[in-house]
């Protein structure tokens, strides 16, 4: 018998052992998940009201068993208790209140028994090592790692990294590359994320991070810090950008990121199936570096709208489209690496829009300052292009323009605010015509002309409004250049073109806040008068 025991113990250990090396688990996980299995078992031969308790000795394999009970005056439940004169039997000493143990004899797992035992195991298991890979990933993001490709399911490729399984989901995959079970594969890992089935480790051989990487891996310069990648764009398979700057001005980071006869850079191209790699010298000045993002083309001039975060490009008409590229390719890569919206035009149209923006604001002013055309045009020549910046401008400059004096600027500034009172005028009445409540007139940043186009959408009173969020309300349309430069799809610009309401007037997303709470601040007035009214009521 004692033999049979010493077997049994050995066993217990054995399985132990065995399971948590090859699950790569803590050991006391794993006679935890016993123990647990063992009091599971217990309550099924002794009765599932007991409180039953099993403790596994890891040095030696003993095993023992007992339940608590509580020591009562009288007995109500003889599973989880027993009275004074029990309880001295089982432990001297115990008084009222006390919770003892008592021993139980160890038991034979039957067949279904062992089975549910060792089901009970089998799942703790799989959570302590769901945890260990969560454990272990949790803090990789952003690296790269390799793997073996275990399946292919649904376009999503499932790799083998060792100690655990990610995914390269199919808009995450290079275009065309054909993933073959066995086959080794590097990817990033994007993120890792804890869920009910295990950890998902989401992997990216798409992302422009993935590049960076494998140039640090090929670069000793970057992985040192010496060069550094400030941007980076992708077009999956097909063509990529990055922006490289050097902390040693004696290295090339050009040059260094391409390598003796081009071998750093091919073997990054390589890895990713062929994709056309422009490294391109960054530069802090916004003009220079678009420049440099839209090589091969040659620009003619660039003009920056920093409110807008918008750049027009000009170039010469046999550069047009090398600058835009195959559908819009090279303009939208530079468009991703400068992180701003670009415009190309030639030579010819943005002289035709100078044209057609010069005649128009000549004719705003001859009409709305009531001045001859020689004047209107020299106002707009000097960049003057709002009323409000006639208006408001100090008349010392306006004086300072050649031709012009004190006098003249004085009264041109006063035909200009007359103007504005009336284009004021008139959309107040629009407003009105519309609707829309004189209370949304009292609310900060908006004027008249921005009341006329909330009543054309319909928004009239002050819960109209306060319904908005911010995004609807300013949100700037981004579409509005021409399609043909391909930096966005159709559906983009269905979205897009949405735009926010009063999204064509500039205001920040501060403003826009500031404009929906104010909006919203009668909400918070009423609720305490209702409050009042209630009490009033309840206490009638």
């Amino acid at each position: 018998m004692a033999s049979a025991i010493s077997a049994n113990r050995a066993e217990l250990l054995a399985i132990a052992n065995s399971v948590a090396s090859e699950k790569m688990i803590d050991k006391s996980i794993v006679i935890e998940a016993m123990e647990e299995a063992i009091q599971k078992s217990a309550r099924n031969r002794y009765g599932a009201e007991n409180d039953i308790r099993a403790k596994l000795d890891p040095r030696t394999g003993d095993l023992r068993l007992w339940r608590v009970v509580e020591v009562v005056e009288e007995v109500e439940d003889y599973f989880k208790q027993v009275d004074l004169k029990q309880a001295e039997k089982l432990q001297k000493g115990a008084a009222l209140g006390d919770f003892i143990v008592d021993p139980l004899p160890p038991v034979d797992l039957g067949r279904i028994d062992a089975q549910s035992a060792k089901q009970v195991i089998f799942q703790k298991v799989r959570d302590a090592e769901r945890d260990r890979q969560f454990e272990e990933f949790k803090d990789r993001a952003g690296e790269v790692i390799t793997g073996v490709i275990k399946s292919v399911e649904f376009g999503h490729v499932i790799v083998n990294l060792g100690r655990a399984e990610g995914v390269i989901r199919r808009d995450q995959q290079i275009p065309r590359e054909a993933a073959r079970v066995g086959e080794r594969v590097r990817a990033l890992v994007m993120r890792v994320e804890r869920q009910n089935r295990g950890p998902q480790i989401f992997l990216s051989r798409a992302h422009p991070d993935f590049m960076k990487k494998l140039f640090a891996q090929e670069v000793p310069e970057i992985y040192d810090g010496v060069i550094e990648i400030k941007a980076a764009a992708r077009d999956p398979g097909s063509r990529a950008k990055i922006g490289v700057i050097s902390n040693d001005s004696s290295i090339d980071p050009v040059g260094a990121c391409v390598g003796m006869k081009g071998s750093r850079v091919q073997a990054v191209v390589q890895e990713l199936q062929g994709e056309k790699i422009d490294i391109i010298p960054w530069s802090e000045d916004t003009a220079t570096f678009v420049v440099n993002a839209l090589q091969p083309a040659t620009v003619s001039r660039v003009v920056i709208d920093e409110e807008e975060s918008r750049i027009e490009v000009v170039v010469p008409d046999d550069q047009l489209s090398l600058a835009i590229g195959r559908r819009g390719q090279n303009v939208r890569l530079a468009s991703q690496l400068t992180g701003s919206q670009i415009d190309i035009m030639t030579e010819a149209e943005s002289s035709e829009k100078r044209q057609k923006e010069f005649v128009e604001r000549s004719k705003m002013f001859e009409e709305e300052l009531d001045v001859d055309e020689t004047l209107s045009q020299l106002l707009v020549a000097e960049g003057f292009s709002e009323l409000e910046e006639v208006a408001y401008i100090d008349i010392n400059e306006l004086a300072a323009i050649e031709g012009f004096d004190e006098e003249l600027g004085e009264e041109l500034q006063s035909r200009a605010l007359e103007a504005l009172e009336r284009r004021e005028e008139a959309s107040r009445e629009a407003r009105r015509g519309l609707g829309v409540e004189d209370a949304l007139a009292e609310l900060p940043h908006l004027t008249e002309a921005m009341l006329v186009v909330l009543g054309k959408a319909g928004i009239k009173t002050l819960d109209d409004l306060a319904d908005l969020a911010t995004d609807e309300l300013i949100a700037k349309k981004r579409t509005e250049q021409r399609r043909r430069d391909g930096t966005v799809n159709r559906r983009a610009a269905r979205d897009e073109d949405k735009g926010g309401v009063l999204g064509e007037y500039g205001l920040n997303e501060e403003q826009g806040n500031e404009i929906i709470m104010a909006a919203r601040a009668h909400w918070f007035d009423e609720e305490p008068q209702a409050e009042e009214a209630a009490d009033a009521d309840s206490s009638q």
